[in-house]
């Protein structure tokens, strides 16, 4: 297994972000039913920027393998994607734990309900399920999840 690094995006990423997020949000039971196209998802990568996501990609070789975007302030993980064909390297965990370290006293994300994958990764680094709801912007049902944070008693994160 070849080893990755975490760095902050800069702004040649933008395309490659999209399109890691269009197509890992396009898998089965992933994203909402109509998926956006990859130039509308593009468009917001730079809205979203531009209001305050902080975005730190996975990066090998010169190729990004995954990106998280957060919003430290609200302390929400707004969204965690690892291109497909490189699930199951550690990749998703690393950038949570980052997660984890630039918001230590705890976040909230969300997922798709049906997305078993992504809810089984986020129990088993120790997130926590507190509500379904609709997605704010597509209405397909949704789970919240939330991390504590490292100074919660009983914690070992």
């Amino acid at each position: 297994m070849r080893s990755h690094t975490l760095r902050p995006s800069a702004d040649p990423d933008r395309d490659r972000i999209a399109e890691i997020w269009h197509t890992s949000a396009s898998l089965p039971d992933v994203g909402p039913a109509i998926m956006p196209s990859r130039a509308e998802l593009r468009r917001r990568v730079d809205d979203e920027l531009a209001s305050g996501w902080q975005v730190t990609v996975a990066e090998e070789a010169d190729e990004l393998l995954g990106f998280v975007a957060l919003r430290p302030d609200e302390a929400i993980l707004a969204e965690l994607f690892v291109c497909p064909r490189h699930l199951g390297r550690g990749i998703g965990k690393a950038l949570l734990e980052h997660a984890k370290a630039k918001m230590p006293g705890g976040f909230t994300l969300f997922t798709t309900s049906a997305n078993k994958g992504a809810r089984r990764f986020y129990e088993r680094e120790g997130l926590v399920a507190v509500r379904e709801a609709p997605h704010p912007r597509s209405g397909h049902p949704v789970t919240y999840y939330g991390w504590r944070g490292r100074a919660a008693a009983g914690t070992t994160n």
